[in-house]
């Protein structure tokens, strides 16, 4: 089933129902989500929109985004979102790289507070676009890379890729969706390829322009949101918000976190202070669907992992000539599915490279699968070190260092030495209390890190800075260590 007609058939069966609800009140139902984007795709048509084009979409967490993008998927036509956190140079660049028919940015689209107000001057009232012929090859979302180790790349997913996210994620289920938070840019992954998903389960998602610790638990505490979602920066800072304890979280049910790695420490407090069942999730964006760990799962499997590979999914952990290594050692990850990308937007040799010859995807990210299964992070192949010529992945210090008591957030990253080569550079957030020292963090780890994996220098700062992806920016930090 394609975006398009997925739409129009979770209309017919959810009606009135509420989709959408944004900050400012405005709320859409499914039967106006279907009728807003019939008549906006006739206005991206009247302005020469055709199948094929790329419509970007610079604009924030507001119902018009999804009005947007499922108008250019009837016309047949490819949504480019623009994370609009990013700066004015950063979003050039993904621009350059989408080459864009139509780009909408915030000024071109007022958010409105009634329905009839939704893009009004866009859409053209009472009317709705021909049918497309069926075609899963059909390209229809391009979600860019972060970008942090150089220029984004557009990651292509055709109707098929999409249909096939759906079917692992929702089978063919109808109904049974949460009041869910949306808790990224709309332009990032999950949004833009689970939307099928999340169409299916008739559910309800409310909206923030900017998510904050203290809007998401109040919107949780104010709409009865019962499914929650983040990464876990985000997660973190719910958890250290003052308002946490006074917050009824009666309604919440379970939590979804993924996007990057979780400690065992912060996902043993998720539990315990949010009192609901939590899962975690792995993938990249290439590869769409990943491994994950489910709710009725042995507790420890959300702690130490990331999980079995979801149905549907092919994990294999591969050397440098893409032969399996042997279970428990460290390899690069690399996922096969229905749901992995056509290819990176304009850019065949990259493209090519991306693939192992089994058509799996490098995710970049390494790791190791223990005798259950379960895929253990090591870090990006990228952010390895060498120390005296033994190999360093800063996940598996940072996972060990964030266990300390007085530590609240951590990051490890290499600076260069004159005897070792490189060694090891902890950036650490500390608790209420006492900051740590490097002798206390390095005897606090000795008993379970070799004494090479150990940081040579410790520092404290208020906060670890972050990207406009919401993962913390290892690129900055670094250049703080530059001579």
């Amino acid at each position: 089933m394609t975006l398009a007609s997925c739409l129009g058939e979770a209309a017919r069966r959810f009606g009135e129902a509420p989709v959408y609800v944004a900050e400012n009140g405005l709320v859409l139902s499914y039967t106006e989500l279907d009728r807003l984007s019939d008549e906006m795709a006739v206005g991206l048509a009247r302005r020469g929109v055709e199948e094929g084009d790329v419509v970007a979409l610079v604009l924030p967490t507001i119902p018009e985004y999804f009005v947007c993008y499922l108008a250019a998927a009837k016309v047949g036509a490819i949504t480019a979102g623009v994370n609009t956190r990013l700066s004015e140079v950063e979003q050039q660049a993904v621009l350059n790289v989408a080459q864009p028919s139509l780009v909408l940015r915030e000024g071109d689209v007022v958010p409105a507070a009634t329905v009839d107000g939704v893009l009004a001057g866009w859409r053209v009232p009472g009317s709705s676009p021909e049918p497309l012929a069926h075609d899963p090859e059909r390209p229809v979302a391009l979600v860019f890379t972060s970008g942090t180790t150089g220029l984004p790349k557009g990651v292509l997913f055709c109707d098929r890729q999409l249909d096939a996210v759906t079917a692992i994620d929702v089978g063919d289920r109808w109904g049974g969706g949460p009041r869910g938070l949306a808790s990224t840019s709309l332009a990032h992954l999950g949004p833009m390829t689970k939307l099928a998903g999340n169409l299916r389960g008739g559910g309800t998602t409310y909206l923030m322009r900017r998510w904050s610790a203290g809007a998401a638990l109040r919107a949780v505490a104010e709409h009865g949101v019962s499914f929650l979602g983040g990464i876990p920066t985000q997660i973190a800072l719910m958890l250290e918000h003052p308002a946490l304890e006074s917050t009824d979280l009666s309604s919440l049910q379970a939590i979804v976190v993924g996007g990057g790695p979780a400690t065992p420490a912060l996902v043993r407090a998720a539990r315990s202070k949010f009192g609901v069942p939590l899962a975690v999730r792995y993938s990249c964006t290439e590869a769409a669907i990943g491994t994950g760990t489910r709710f009725d799962d042995p507790p420890e499997d959300a702690e130490i992992s990331v999980g079995r590979a979801q149905p549907g999914v092919t994990l294999a952990v591969l050397d440098d000539d893409d032969q399996a290594v042997p279970a428990g050692e460290v390899g690069h990850v690399c996922l096969h599915s229905g749901a992995v990308m056509a290819g990176y937007w304009n850019d065949p040799e990259a493209t090519a490279a991306a693939f192992t010859a089994e058509g799996a995807v490098r995710t970049g990210d390494l790791g190791r699968v223990d005798e259950l299964g379960r895929l253990h992070l090591a870090g990006r192949s990228k952010e390895m070190y060498v120390r005296g010529g033994y190999n360093v992945h800063p996940q598996e210090v940072e996972s060990v260092l964030a266990e300390h008591p007085d530590v609240v957030a951590v990051c490890v990253v290499a600076r260069p030495d004159d005897v070792m080569g490189e060694v090891g550079v902890a950036f650490v957030v500390a608790g209420r209390g006492e900051a740590p020292t490097l002798d206390s963090l390095r005897s606090f780890g000795a008993a379970r890190l070799a004494a090479y994996k150990l940081p040579e220098e410790v520092r404290v700062v208020d906060a670890l800075p972050l990207t406009s992806m919401d993962k913390v920016d290892r690129k900055l930090l670094g250049s703080l260590l530059s001579p």
